[in-house]
Parts: structure tokens; sequence; C-alpha cells
């Protein structure tokens, strides 16, 4: 991804796992980093932050501040 879309990328809570995971190839590990080890199984990329946060028990915001201050620690 370049670094003007990654300026502009900003990950919401009802963004599909999917679509993380295509910012940037490093938000697997981000997301894993933040207790979502579900990262890799196929039904997870259909479901949304929220719900899969829900599932493990992670509150969604704290993951999504996570992940945005992640992209923009790479923006710059």
């Amino acid at each position: 991804m370049t670094k003007e879309v990654i300026d502009m990328a900003k990950v919401t809570k009802d963004m599909l796992i999917g679509e993380i995971i295509g910012l940037d190839p490093q938000m697997p590990v981000v997301l894993m980093e933040g207790g979502m080890h579900c990262v890799g199984c196929p039904s997870s990329q259909a479901e949304s932050l929220e719900e899969a946060a829900m599932v493990h028990g992670i509150e969604p915001d704290v993951l999504v501040a996570r992940l945005n201050a992640y992209l923009d620690s790479v923006s710059k």
C-alpha cells in the first residue's frame, strides 16, 4: 500500500477483518498483538472487527485505537 493510501486509511469497528488486513502487511501482527489470534481463520475475513473482538472478549474501541496508532506511525 502506498504512503498516500495509508495516510487516508482509518480503521473503524464496523470494518471487516479482511479489509483491515488489506490496509498494510503488518496488520495481522498488530491484530494478534491485540489478542486477535483468529486472523488466519477463513471465517474471520468476513467478520467485522467489533464482532470478532466481542467473541474474544476484547474491547473493540481499544483495538481500533491500537490499529489506528499503528497506521499513524507508518504514515510518518
